[in-house]
């Protein structure tokens, strides 16, 4: 998306403004009052209370639903939601006794839902300012359009889910893969990693990463996101979290289906010890504890009774390219895989898409490597799974498939 210049009138006060937010001077959604009307994109006058995103849906649960959204100003904020078309339920979030309010990063979480069920739902934030001691006074209040989201059927046994890997600040590249996408169903999009170069600031997340996501898919479809390597690079890199958290932590499991799915965030790709992190790394730590945490998890009944056990990760255990990417992940997650038998691993990082079935004494697992940014390797994966097949599908950006691989139930 392109910046908006406003007027030169108004146009010191925005960038002065923006910087205050750290956001930048880019263009805002706006949607006022308690209409459905599309949201527009512009650059917001000084006296205008804007969303900064559209809302984002970021869990994959039977009974709840997590909804993100961002805001140029601080409020108070709520989820207006209801079965089918209706809007007649309110949720907002307390922490401590508190309603949260005075933020500009919103997180609701719907509990309670049905399974199965189609909702439709809104948000609203209510500006906070003149925040003095113990006054304040409220500000103007403003609605997203309308958007509904499905929860996920309770014993469902098919699945189908989307996987991009290493865009690295392309945000043009979502429109292309999505375009290839036709009208394939989905249920939910997974980011392997490496969405940016390195993180610089919050106006890069907004507009190379949220705002292309919610136009193509976010708004309606749950967006599971974990980190490359490029992610824990820049001065912004320990705020990403904010935008991006799960109950569990930035590595996590979920179920869906017949699916069990371990997504691993596997850190740095170059040595703790390498001066470019001037001692402020400790991967190798991080690493290890994921390990642990993973066994345990591969021990569980849930894990042993599921049809398919599925490993996501950015850095995959074999098949670097370069002698100087860490071999750690190698070292403490390969042995895991081949004891407690994972049926197919989906990694990224290297950016030369590959299929590498199992190989005898190397690796007894599938490895899918998701391609790179750059036009002509840029990748598409496709994962669909019932009681009979997990099937997945590689398409390059042009729409050709370029690999596949089943794994059939016994």
């Amino acid at each position: 998306m392109k910046d908006q210049k406003p007027p030169s009138s108004r146009r010191k006060f925005l960038t002065n403004a923006a910087k205050i937010a750290g956001v930048g001077t880019i263009a805002y959604v706006y949607s006022k009052g308690c209409n459905n009307d599309v949201a527009e994109l512009e650059p917001p006058p000084e006296d205008k209370h804007v969303f900064i995103t559209k809302p984002y849906l970021h869990s994959l649960e039977e009974r709840s639903m997590s909804i993100r959204w961002l805001t140029n100003k601080t409020c108070y904020s709520w989820v207006e939601y209801g079965l089918g078309e209706n809007l007649n339920l309110k949720m907002d979030k307390s922490t401590d006794g508190l309603r949260n309010a005075f933020e500009r990063i919103h997180e609701i979480m719907l509990n309670d839902l049905e399974p199965g069920k189609k909702y439709s739902y809104r948000v609203a934030s209510k500006e906070m300012k003149n925040f003095i001691q113990d006054e304040f006074d409220f500000g103007e209040t403003i609605y997203s359009s309308t958007f509904q989201f499905s929860t996920i059927p309770q014993n469902t046994d098919q699945v189908s889910f989307l996987v991009l890997n290493d865009l690295h600040d392309r945000p043009s590249s979502f429109d292309d893969l999505f375009k290839i996408n036709k009208d394939d169903p989905f249920d939910f999009v997974f980011l392997n990693g490496d969405m940016f170069n390195h993180q610089s600031n919050e106006q890069q997340i907004i507009e190379h990463l949220l705002n292309p996501c919610t136009k193509n898919f976010a708004s309606f479809k749950p967006m599971l996101y974990v980190k490359g390597n490029h992610e824990e690079r820049g001065p912004f890199a320990r705020h990403l979290k904010n935008y991006f958290s799960y109950p569990q932590g930035q590595y996590f499991h979920f179920q869906y289906g017949p699916l069990f799915c371990i997504v691993l965030d596997t850190g740095e790709c170059n040595p703790d010890e390498d001066p470019y992190f001037k001692g402020l790394a400790n991967f190798d730590t991080y690493r290890q504890q994921q390990a642990v945490w993973a066994e345990k998890l591969m021990q569980t009944d849930a894990y042993k009774n599921a049809k398919y056990k599925v490993v996501l990760m950015h850095i995959p255990t074999f098949y670097l390219v370069s002698d100087r990417h860490t071999r750690h992940c190698e070292k403490v997650f390969s042995p895991l895989f081949d004891q407690y038998k994972v049926d197919l691993v989906v990694a990224g990082h290297t950016h030369v898409p590959g299929i590498h079935p199992p190989v005898k004494g190397k690796h007894n697992y599938p490895i899918i490597i998701g391609g790179g940014p750059n036009d002509g390797v840029r990748t598409l994966i496709k994962i669909t799974a019932n009681n009979q097949q997990l099937s997945l599908k590689m398409l390059n950006d042009n729409g050709k498939e370029i690999g596949k691989y089943v794994v059939n139930t016994v």
